[in-house]
């Protein structure tokens, strides 16, 4: 059966073009839109279409109309939503809701906001710009009090910057977690991600490696600074940092990464002896790769995930992995945002978690030559 494609009515479009507008802050509330006909124009559609798009937009509260002068941005809309109930809601916006550490963050924010009886708003973004341009605009209709975020792509630049500047503009807090963005002035909760990589790799050559790959995601803040450590290492241990040992993926990519592991490992299979992975996600993916090409763990090849998640306790083999705060950092999120709403002055711009070595069955001493 052919599918049939969904085409957007074209009011529909208009609402959407201009509410994303609005909520960027592109047009300003007080500030006039374009003129029935420059839309008109702008959109190539009938009269008609676009006062049908302007009456939706007036009766949710973001256009008002002054008959003879011009039709207007409004914020009536904020006070229609969820700024009017006496229990306060916190957004919170995360790449993924069910998988990996995500249960553990969002269980810790659940559980500080269920104290002072604040609701909270979920949405994710599946790690796409797109999608975290939806959950933004979700939130700003809303109107919610306050806002926890991770960031999406956050090594990358981030076209959805306005929409977070609209929240500073309308004194909303917002704090982000496990990551953030360096061209934002922005509060964060983040895993010492350089010290991460930096102990794993630190205890692998304490083990007697010196041939150490990395794996690691580079869209992402933490891949980047779990990469600095990782280099960070060698250089104190005066280990020369082979390219060729490095194997580098993102969100697009990583539906191949099994696949690009087999090869990656095939061709360093006489030069590696030790993996410093991403996370503990990427390690197990490790773990699966070298049952099929035959390489023995730890004998042949060591490994070290990060993030200590139920995956790295749960699996067939016990990864050796670092510590990852999970409920902690959801809980003081959610805490910095409370008191923030409360008035509470000095509070942490950025707080950074130590990561812990957690010994498993996936790293070997080697003897030296």
């Amino acid at each position: 059966m052919k599918e049939v494609e969904c085409v957007k009515p074209k009011y529909q479009v208009i609402i959407d073009d201009i509410k994303s507008n609005i909520l960027s802050g592109t047009y300003s509330v007080g500030e006039q839109i374009p003129t029935e006909s420059a839309l008109q124009d702008s959109y190539t559609v009938s009269r008609q279409t676009v006062r049908k798009a302007i009456l939706e937009l007036s009766n949710e509260g973001f256009l008002r109309s002054e008959k003879g002068s011009g039709t207007y941005v409004s914020n009536l809309y904020r006070s229609r939503t969820g700024g009017n109930t006496m229990k306060k809601t916190i957004g919170v916006i995360t790449t993924y809701i069910s998988d990996y550490i995500f249960p553990s963050i969002i269980r810790g924010i659940e559980g500080r906001l269920n104290e002072d009886n604040y609701s909270l708003l979920l949405a994710s973004t599946n790690n796409d710009v797109a999608q975290e341009k939806k959950a933004l605009e979700m939130m700003l209709s809303y109107g919610v009090d306050g806002l926890i975020v991770e960031p999406t792509k956050s090594n990358l630049y981030n076209p959805n910057i306005a929409y977070y500047l609209s929240f500073k503009e309308q004194d909303v807090p917002f704090t982000m977690i496990n990551a953030f963005y360096e061209e934002l002035e922005v509060p964060f909760f983040c895993l010492d991600d350089v010290q991460s990589s930096y102990l794993a790799t630190r205890e692998l050559i304490a083990k007697g490696h010196s041939q150490i790959g990395i794996i690691a995601k580079m869209d992402d803040l933490q891949g980047k600074y779990r990469m600095k450590g990782y280099i960070k290492a060698l250089g104190e241990a005066k280990l020369r940092f082979h390219p060729e040992q490095v194997l580098s993926f993102d969100t697009a990519s990583k539906p191949d990464l099994s696949t690009n592991l087999e090869v990656f490992l095939e061709d360093n299979r006489d030069a590696l002896t030790s993996l410093v992975c991403y996370n503990d996600e990427v390690g197990l993916e490790v773990v699966h790769a070298c049952r099929k090409l035959g390489i023995s763990i730890p004998d042949e090849l060591s490994i070290i995930g990060q993030d200590n998640s139920y995956i790295a306790k749960n699996a067939n083999i016990q990864l050796t992995t670092l510590t990852h705060p999970q409920e902690q950092m959801g809980r003081d999120a959610a805490d910095w945002v409370i008191k923030k709403l409360q008035g509470k002055k000095d509070l942490p711009t950025n707080t950074y978690y130590q990561p812990v070595l957690v010994e498993g069955e996936t790293v070997k001493e080697i003897e030296l030559e």
